[in-house]
């Protein structure tokens, strides 16, 4: 049967060995079949990335593999159905995190993990240093940034959020990520930060399937209210 709940940003998919199967029966170079087979026998798991308007459609969804370093760091891009979906996932928590980033850092995420809590918010880590976790392989770089994901309830939540973003004492690694909003649209924080300072007129919005920039908060708004009624 299919699974049929809405995508989100930053949603891991993990796939069944029978979803598998098609995928390492594709015509891949050796490196990106090597890298696949790997992915397939560990049961990792891929990630949501933009949808096609008529994906809902046609019952497929686009999913992406960020390889590491032993696979020389490429970026696989799969169309699954979505059948192949054993189950969908999350990236882990910052807490879970921290003891890969350098040891520099991990006061610095230490004290940002308290003021988050304070503000009622948890962070994700996406990207390299999020990968590094779920594979236990070398995905992130000393330059690296550390990629956070934190789900926020509108406007004041945003900006609450953003500030102790800014609070972050560790320039090594660079902070960034995004603010996840109810409805799945995504602001990255520094953007959302200098949009609200009067700094910039409009503000980039990140969806599923779209990107859009707004020169109000009609669509935070709307946001907040779609999450309330779900």
């Amino acid at each position: 049967m299919a699974i049929m709940f809405p995508l989100r940003r930053h949603q891991l998919a993990r796939l069944s060995a029978p979803g598998w199967a098609p995928i390492l029966r594709r015509s891949w170079d050796s490196q990106a079949l090597d890298c696949l087979a790997h992915w397939a026998t560990h049961q990792l798991p891929l990630v949501v990335t933009r949808q096609s308007i008529d994906a809902t459609t046609d019952g497929s969804i686009a999913l992406g593999l960020p390889a590491p370093a032993l696979w020389g760091r490429r970026r696989l891009a799969l169309q699954v159905p979505r059948t192949a979906v054993l189950l969908f996932d999350e990236f882990p928590h910052l807490a879970e995190v921290r003891r890969l980033l350098p040891q520099p850092a991990r006061r610095a995420v230490r004290d940002l993990l308290g003021a988050l809590d304070a503000c009622g918010a948890k962070a994700r880590v996406f990207g390299s240093y999020g990968w590094q976790a779920i594979s236990g392989l070398d995905h992130a770089r000393p330059e690296s940034d550390l990629d956070l994901s934190v789900a926020v309830e509108g406007v004041a939540h945003a900006d609450a959020v953003a500030r102790v973003l800014q609070s972050f004492s560790s320039a090594r690694p660079r902070l960034d990520g995004e603010l996840l909003f109810g409805d799945g649209a995504a602001v990255a924080w520094r953007e959302w930060a200098q949009w609200r300072a009067g700094r910039t007129q409009a503000v980039m919005v990140k969806r599923l399937d779209s990107v859009s920039l707004q020169r109000d908060i009609t669509w935070c708004e709307r946001a907040a209210l779609e999450e309330l009624a779900a």
